[in-house]
């Protein structure tokens, strides 16, 4: 593991790495600054210099570990590599759709489909570092906060791997989501109330009983899984680098993450430039775009309200780096109504194929606000990452989809309801 150790994103404090536990003892682990508390969030800080390009470690060159994100392993928080899930996480496609390009009013969209992975969510990517960093701590239950896919993908690696997952999703979480979370077999906490209350739930629980947290908010390593995604955009772009990679944000993690990847890919040659980073919200879950049209390091919560459940999120806890990262690649956040938010997400499954969540739609939703705004080009080449599945929330990613319409069986019927279909 090239890990050097942890540094304080507020008042740069530094940390060693934790030693790894005796066996059958865990580990003490660390989240957050001893100094500013909670809000004292920590980046995992590397040896570049041990780090070379194409990947060295021999699961680069496995023919089924070489395929999904744990090539990167000289780049990630991992001890060794016993303790990897057995499911294909990562190295999910990237495609160009000129259709869903003139819809947007963009010359040229490429989509990175994460709703292929083994959950249908993004959020596999941090789960998937969660669960081997507990098991390598000693722990055998790990818990999450989540509206939804952070719980499902939590779920789906902790049954891979054999350790108990405990979840605390809000009481009005997606139904599919519920039934994925049961599916797996997590003990799941329906906590009534929002987000922010079952996160609230989930942290003093982890602190009462021992248990390992996966909250990416405060343990820094979940943000390591994320960032492969921008690991594999570099790779996968390195020839024909984005202008812009736009991302739906909530908490502030994801575009965090994806941003360190790119940052990673481009300090080891492999990036020939970076893009600038395009955060999506919802205009009513919005405090990362307000603090920065604000210009301003300060967050101010609201109550949120979305039909994009996954970033229905008032008080984000990674902010400042999901801040940072835009402003520091000359970005910049924007926030789309509801029902900005359901049109593209009919769109985006009619003219490529792809069935993405709200959540997922809404980066795609921002990018044609981007455009009408002038704050993408015509030329501009963009990459919207996908984060969900819409059988994650069928409800929701069908609302604006044409109605079926009823038949009775008779060939005139048909014919009279598929006239424009008929020479």
């Amino acid at each position: 593991m090239n890990v050097l150790g942890l540094v304080c994103i507020v008042c740069g404090r530094e940390y060693a790495e934790p030693e790894a536990p005796a066996p059958g003892e865990r580990a003490s682990p660390i989240y957050t600054c001893a100094s500013c508390g909670v809000e004292g969030i920590l980046d995992v800080v590397y040896d570049y210099d041990r780090v070379s390009w194409p990947p060295r470690h021999r699961l680069a060159g496995d023919a089924f570990y070489g395929r999904t994100l744990w090539r990167y392993l000289d780049l990630l928080p991992v001890r060794a590599d016993r303790e990897l899930p057995s499911l294909q996480v990562g190295l999910t496609p990237v495609a160009e759709f000129p259709r869903l390009a003139e819809w947007a009013g963009v010359g040229h969209l490429r989509l990175k489909d994460d709703g292929r992975q083994p959950s249908a969510s993004f959020k596999d990517r941090a789960s998937a570092i969660g669960v081997v960093r507990a098991i390598e701590g000693g722990y055998g239950i790990v818990a999450a906060a989540s509206t939804g896919n952070a719980a499902v993908s939590l779920a789906c690696m902790a049954s891979n791997r054999g350790i108990v997952p405990v979840i605390f999703v809000p009481a009005k979480a997606p139904e599919a989501k519920v039934a994925q979370l049961r599916a797996f077999g997590a003990r799941v906490m329906l906590v009534d109330g929002p987000y922010e209350k079952a996160y609230d739930l989930c942290q003093r629980a982890v602190e009462a009983f021992g248990w390992y947290n996966r909250n990416c908010a405060v343990n820094p390593y979940l943000v390591e899984g994320k960032k492969t995604c921008g690991l594999e955009i570099g790779e996968q772009c390195a020839a024909d680098p984005p202008d812009w990679v736009a991302v739906s944000v909530g908490d502030g993690c994801t575009i965090a993450g994806v941003w360190k990847g790119l940052c990673e890919m481009h300090k080891l040659g492999v990036l020939p430039r970076l893009p600038r980073l395009l955060g999506v919200q919802a205009s009513g879950a919005q405090p990362l775009t307000v603090a920065f049209e604000r210009g301003e390091e300060l967050l101010e919560v609201v109550d949120a309200r979305t039909c994009a459940d996954s970033i229905c999120v008032g008080e984000p806890r990674n902010w400042r780096k999901g801040l940072r990262a835009v402003k520091a690649s000359q970005g910049a956040y924007i926030s789309v109504d509801d029902e900005a938010i359901l049109e593209a997400a009919a769109a985006i499954p009619a003219r490529t194929g792809i069935f993405a969540e709200p959540t997922a739609a809404a980066s795609m939703a921002g990018v044609k606000e981007a455009r009408a705004r002038g704050l993408i080009s015509a030329s501009d080449r963009v990459l919207m990452v996908v984060t969900g599945n819409g059988l994650k929330d069928v409800r929701g990613a069908t609302a604006k989809a044409p109605a079926a319409t009823n038949v009775s069986g008779a060939l005139d019927e048909l014919r009279a309801a598929c006239g424009d279909l008929i020479a």
